[in-house]
């Protein structure tokens, strides 16, 4: 788990293991290049990044938060204004976007932090947190998406909230083609495990562009009697 300090530290955690690190290591190239432009340029298609947000119970005021793949900080920033009393940790793996990140984190005075690392297992041993977040992150996690799913159940307190928003799939090879080559797998491969991993409280599926595409937002619960699987 993390280390105290300036919010605009960046830690580091263990580097990435087995297979993945090739994966990881490319993905890291792809958003060094991209880093820069990423908050002009996705708005434009990464779409319900954050009005997920008025999917969550209006009574939900969670302790502690965490943001897998938080990228420039986006995310982070409506999470830590939303919930302005509770502690939130954003993971990354490229130091590009965190640098960004970092710099939205000093505007919450220490409750916001960042931390790079792999999430291929959980950040928290107790499961200590009340909601774990994943926006546009697990469709580029391949090979990983399993694993970063099974360690946000273990990171979460039993009833916690599990929220996704991200790609769902596309009708056009050559459209993902395109998003494979950009890192981004779009099969569908998420729901039926999010269904399978958590309580489902909403899900919707939602075309964009004429149905190019379709992107997912899920919002589930861990089992209150805390069963691990």
């Amino acid at each position: 788990m993390s280390k105290g300090g300036s919010p605009l530290a960046v830690e580091s955690a263990s580097p990435p293991r087995g297979g993945r690190r090739e994966s990881e290591a490319a993905v890291e190239r792809y958003y060094r290049l991209h880093a820069r432009i990423y908050d002009a340029t996705r708005w434009s298609f990464l779409f319900g990044r954050t009005s997920f947000l008025r999917r969550l119970p209006a009574d939900l005021a969670p302790r502690r938060i965490l943001e897998v793949g938080c990228g420039t900080g986006v995310v982070l920033d409506a999470l830590a204004r939303r919930f302005p009393r509770s502690e939130v940790l954003g993971v990354d793996l490229s130091d590009a976007m965190l640098a960004r990140a970092s710099r939205r984190a000093a505007a919450h005075r220490g409750r916001v932090r960042v931390e790079r690392r792999s999430y291929d297992a959980p950040c928290s041993d107790s499961g200590g947190f009340d909601l774990v977040v994943a926006s546009y992150a697990l469709t580029m996690f391949n090979p990983g998406w399993e694993q970063a799913i099974d360690a946000a159940r273990r990171d979460l307190r039993p009833g916690g909230r599990m929220c996704v928003v991200d790609f769902h799939d596309s009708p056009v090879p050559w459209f993902r083609a395109w998003m494979r080559a950009n890192h981004v797998r779009m099969e569908g491969q998420l729901l039926p495990m999010l269904r399978s991993a958590f309580e489902v409280e909403s899900e919707s599926i939602s075309s964009a562009f004429g149905g190019l595409w379709r992107h997912l937002t899920f919002v589930g619960r861990r089992d209150p009697s805390g069963e691990t699987g």
